[in-house]
């Protein structure tokens, strides 16, 4: 067996009101690379748990609904708790294809990066093919460039939803801080630039259609908003004027 079959992979599946994508996300996961799959439901309305018990997914339970965030932060804990070496996160509502999952996990198992970042806009052009909504498409585009300006980087995509972690990173990033909310994720990456983990990123198609979860206007520009201001937050720590408990770092262990 050689390096990269020894890695043990958890594919975390943050779930609200998947019912009709579950088993389409589920069924395209690579069943001959043996990864481990969890769900975390999120107080889904529909029959979520149903599906993942039928397709006899280990599932844990929200008593409350406590958010975008506030799932990834169940769903990380649980991978780690698993002694998980390499954990991605998969949307389960069909929008980012599972099939592209080793294309995640390598470049980590390698150890060539400690992040890996499914990126829609490594080819651009199949980002409106696939049916992201323009008001969407320019937003993104000017949210990562001034993202790459203020961090430094130059990324396609800082808010692709697809994303796979090292255990150090997961270990060492105090994510439990971050919002429950759909702003985790740019203060997940924030944090992960702040504390000068590599990133990698690889080209994902995805899917825009009715039963994917994706926010409305309102929620979008909230989202901006917020992620503007953890960027002035990376800014503040960088020059040492304030430091957000965001980028104090967990003891690695």
């Amino acid at each position: 067996m050689n390096e990269i079959n020894k890695k043990k992979v958890v594919i975390v599946l943050p779930a609200y009101n998947a019912e009709k994508t579950l088993r389409l996300t589920y069924g395209d996961i690579p069943k001959d690379r043996g990864y481990e799959v969890i769900l975390v439901d999120d107080k889904s309305a529909d029959r979520t748990v149903a599906v993942a018990q039928e397709l006899s997914i280990p599932f844990f339970l929200h008593e409350n609904n406590l958010g975008y965030g506030g799932n990834q932060k169940t769903c990380y804990t649980r991978a780690l708790e698993m002694n998980a070496d390499i954990v991605v996160m998969l949307h389960p509502d069909y929008q980012y294809d599972p099939k592209y999952l080793p294309d995640m996990v390598e470049p980590i198992a390698r150890g060539h990066y400690d992040m890996m970042l499914g990126s829609r806009f490594l080819s651009r052009r199949h980002v409106l093919e696939g049916g992201m909504p323009v008001y969407k498409y320019i937003a993104n585009r000017a949210l990562t460039i001034v993202q790459n300006i203020i961090f430094g980087r130059a990324l396609s995509e800082f808010h692709t939803g697809y994303r796979a972690y090292s255990r150090r990173v997961l270990k060492t990033v105090p994510f439990k801080r971050n919002s429950d909310n759909y702003v985790f994720d740019s203060e997940f990456l924030a944090q992960a630039i702040y504390f000068d983990f590599r990133i990698g990123e690889t080209f994902v198609p995805t899917r825009y259609f009715p039963d994917a979860h994706t926010p409305n206007f309102f929620k979008s520009l909230r989202y901006g908003l917020e992620t503007l201001a953890v960027a002035g937050k990376y800014l503040l720590a960088r020059c040492h004027l304030y430091i957000s408990p965001i980028f104090k770092i967990n003891a690695p262990s």
